[in-house]
Parts: C-alpha cells; structure tokens; sequence
C-alpha cells in the first residue's frame, strides 16, 4: 500500500513557512501527508513589534515560540531550529549545515523539498544562502558517500523553488499559465482562513505580513493561490500544474 506522502519545506526564518507554503501545506496534512519544517535561523535579526512585544534579547524565544504556534495552526507535523545566526546563514560552516541537512532528509526521507529559488525570492541573503544549502543537501544525501554516520541514502524526487512571483503579487498575473517559472498553481481556497492565522501568529512581524498580505485590497484572492517551480521531478503534463504530488510514487 502506497505510504503517507512527505513534504520537507527547508526555510531560513520563522515566517518563510506561512508567506511561502502554509496553504500548500494545510492542503497535503488534510490529505494524509506528514509535513516537516526545517528553520534555518530563530529570526533574531527581525523586527519587535511596533510597539514593541518584547526586549530584542528575548526575540529568538518570542519568534520560535510563534513558529511553533503558526506550525500548529497548519498541521505541520514537526519542526527542526538549526539555531544559526539570522543575516549571517551565508556564514555557516557547509560541513556542518549538509550534515544537519542530510540527516534530516534521511530521517524523514520526503518526496518532495520545497525552498526559496536561487535569488531568494526576494534576494534576501538569508533566503539565497538556505536555497544554496538545501541544493546541496538534497543531492548528498542521496550519495553514499556524504554523512556516512546518518541513515541510508535517500533520493528526492521532485524539488520545488518559490517562482519570480512574489506570494503576494500572484494576482498581478492576467493567466498564470503564461508566467515562465510558474509550474505549479495550488488552490488553497479552502486553506486562506488558515493561512491568514498563521501570518497572524508572527505576532512581532506583524509591520511586513500586514503590508506584504492582509491589508492588500485583494487579499483574499492572494490567500487563495501558492505557486512553485518545479527544479526537478516527474515530467509534467501541463503547466501549471495542480498537484505537487503528481506521478509521485508513493511506495518509496
């Protein structure tokens, strides 16, 4: 019997999963899927609040503690912080990040990764550096010859980027089958409640989702609609496709 599809989303902060993925993610753990959340950083860099929710030394606590409650609120089954600087992810030591990253995708051997894309959607540095990291680690992991210490070898088979529509601005599109990039278009209809409470429970980061989504005139039809790019996976029949799971097999 085929197993329980996995869909790992490897991020650099707390918040990426809600901006990016938390429709897409609601949509699957209502199918039977287990998504697991990798956090690069606690966001220590980030903002407050405005006024402020807390002293800046106590943010990581108060930023974890909110992407724990936006991961409850999605279904995400678990959450692994890997703890490294926020603004400074560039700077990880690669040994030590492909190790960590590896051995997640061997433990939770998912069929699909989702991450930011190579600019990192927004040419966040933080964003560009986890793509970079997550890239490597989905190709060692499948290598027996990386993190030797780890479980078995596992090979991913379809990896997905954010597209060069920003989350935000997928209503800008007239068609979104003509936007280059756009390989997948998930109808999250059913989801935008949701989504919209797990933006909502990044409490301190209140200031960009309120400007980036909910105070949008449209937001609902931007609520309504995730899109990804497909970097490698089973060849697709259309474009945009509707289903990150499509010609998946689910025996693995």
């Amino acid at each position: 019997m085929p197993i329980p599809p996995r869909i790992l989303l490897i991020f650099a902060h707390p918040d990426d999963e809600s901006f990016v993925a938390a429709g897409l993610a609601r949509h699957y753990v209502e199918r039977g899927a287990q998504l697991i959340l990798v956090t690069a950083t606690r966001g220590d860099a980030g903002r407050v609040g405005d006024p402020p929710l807390c002293d800046r030394k106590v943010l990581p606590e108060l930023r974890e503690a909110e992407l724990r409650q936006a991961a409850d609120l999605i279904g995400i089954s678990q959450v692994h912080l890997l703890d490294y600087q926020d603004k400074y992810l560039a700077d990880a030591p690669i040994d030590r990040i492909r190790e960590e990253l590896v051995a997640l995708i061997r433990r939770h051997r998912p069929h699909v990764v989702i991450t930011f894309d190579p600019n990192g959607m927004n040419e966040h540095a933080d964003h560009i550096a986890i793509s970079r990291f997550t890239m490597d680690a989905v190709a060692a992991s499948a290598d027996p010859r990386w993190a030797t210490e780890s479980a078995r070898p596992h090979r991913v088979q379809r990896l997905l980027w954010t597209t060069p529509i920003l989350p935000w601005e997928v209503t800008r599109s007239a068609d979104l089958s003509l936007a280059p990039g756009v390989d997948f278009r998930v109808d999250i209809t059913p989801y935008r409640d949701v989504k919209a409470k797990a933006l909502r429970a990044h409490r301190s980061q209140h200031v960009p989702v309120n400007r980036c989504f909910l105070s949008k005139p449209d937001v609902d039809q931007i609520l309504s609609i995730e899109v990804f790019r497909q970097v490698w996976g089973p060849p697709l029949q259309r474009r945009p496709a509707d289903d990150v799971l499509a010609g998946i097999d689910l025996s693995v």
